[in-house]
């Protein structure tokens, strides 16, 4: 995935002498000179030729300092891309050399959603066994992508595109996958983006949202490493005052990461805790300013109040903040995440989704389905608890693998 980087542009006077004027004397008076002293009789003076005039001396202009690590002003426009590298302040800066996983990541991926290709495959074979693509096979094939959680509008896509140039000709089970793989690319094509974080707010505000278990503390730990990995100053804030076990699990992302990590005693104000945290990450001039939050059913009108009230807390520093809200939607809860998404977009506001869980479940297609409804930019998706396994988002790798195809 291509890297944003950002470059402090250096300017440098070009100096340059001008040649002297030859002044032409005054005319001499016609006295004689004193007697002591005779001089000769004044002679014309002209003035040299424009070849005798020595040649200014040229200025060489030294190249452009690259500072390793420039300074960002907090006035400055200043994207990053955070991908599989991130290149945070100067092109110099990558992220740091990690041993390079034993299977690739479409590969891992491909596995992780075997279960839900498999599912798949299996039921439109048994659909297209040795019959024509009539209304009846139509509908047999919109009830198996339905039950897959890929959602009835990606599911009609599909039928509509196999019947407009295959109605009534046989046809086996690897072309309706690959129309089926085609047709779900394009629904997740609008939403595959990369996350770009803009440092001209210091620091860029990320707040981390979603349900009991879906894997909001990892994939904070996850994301921070890309950051710091980048050349990025990262501080974390232990928002999630519930789980004594997640303050102390983002700790550990801490050390791992090198990120100052503000943490208060279990039960704390979490707006509270966010303010301070975000006094501490200017304080400090950290570049990104990650935000924990206690897990919350979207039916607890308590807890999604509180919720609003670290968005306002946050607003009082700055009013753009938070700047970037994550959600962490857990692919195992299947048609339930649709409603997560829509509650905690009006809640919190949230920008943009991280995918978790995708390894080992059979109801991965929930990711098409929250696609084509919600639309909202998809920048994770996570299928394992390593550094390694939250990557960008890919519509045309997915599409592949929910297909079953290699």
């Amino acid at each position: 995935m291509a890297l944003n980087f950002l470059r402090k542009a250096f300017s440098f006077g070009e100096a340059a002498e001008t040649p002297r004027e030859v002044p032409t004397p005054a005319p001499i008076e016609s006295p004689a000179p004193p007697p002591e002293e005779p001089q000769p009789a004044p002679q014309p003076v002209e003035p040299p030729a424009p070849a005798e005039v020595p040649a200014p001396t040229p200025v060489e202009v030294p190249p452009p300092p690259q500072p390793s690590i420039p300074e960002v002003p907090p006035s400055a426009s200043a994207r990053v891309t955070v991908g599989k590298q991130v290149a945070a302040k100067a092109e110099a800066i990558t992220a740091a050399p990690r041993p390079q996983p034993a299977q690739n990541w479409f590969r891992r991926m491909r596995e992780g959603l075997s279960r839900s290709s498999r599912e798949l495959s299996q039921n439109i074979a048994g659909v297209f066994t040795k019959r024509k693509l009539d209304e009846d096979t139509l509908q047999d094939l919109e009830d198996v992508l339905i039950r897959a959680d890929l959602g009835m509008e990606t599911a009609i896509r599909i039928t509509d595109a196999l019947s407009s140039g295959r109605y009534g000709k046989d046809i086996s089970d690897a072309e309706v996958r690959q129309v089926m793989a085609e047709e779900v690319e394009k629904v997740l094509a609008p939403v595959a983006r990369p996350l770009e974080l803009d440092l001209s707010h210091k620091p860029h505000v990320i707040l981390v949202v979603g349900v009991n278990g879906t894997g909001k503390t990892t994939t904070i730990g996850k994301l921070a490493a890309k950051l710091t990995a980048g050349g990025l100053k990262v501080t974390l804030a232990a928002g999630d005052t519930f789980r004594a076990a997640a303050i102390e699990q983002l700790k550990i992302w801490g050390e791992r990461t090198g990120s100052t990590v503000v943490s208060s005693k279990h039960g704390a104000d979490a707006a509270g805790l966010a303010f301070e945290a975000y006094e501490k990450a200017r304080a400090e001039r950290a570049d990104v300013l990650i935000i924990d939050t206690a897990g919350r059913l979207q039916n607890k009108a308590e807890l999604m109040a509180e919720l609003e009230k670290i968005v306002r807390v946050l607003g009082k520093h700055d009013p753009d903040a938070p700047h970037t809200v994550l959600q962490t939607v857990d692919a195992t809860t299947g048609q339930n995440a649709l409603s997560q998404v829509e509650i905690f977009r009006n809640v919190a506001g949230v920008n943009g989704l991280v995918m978790t869980k995708l390894d080992g479940t059979a109801r991965g297609g929930i990711l098409v389905a929250i696609a084509a409804k919600h639309k909202l930019p998809v920048y994770f998706i996570g299928v394992g608890e390593q550094v390694d396994d939250l990557e960008p988002f890919s519509a045309h790798d997915f599409a592949r693998a929910i297909a079953g195809m290699g």
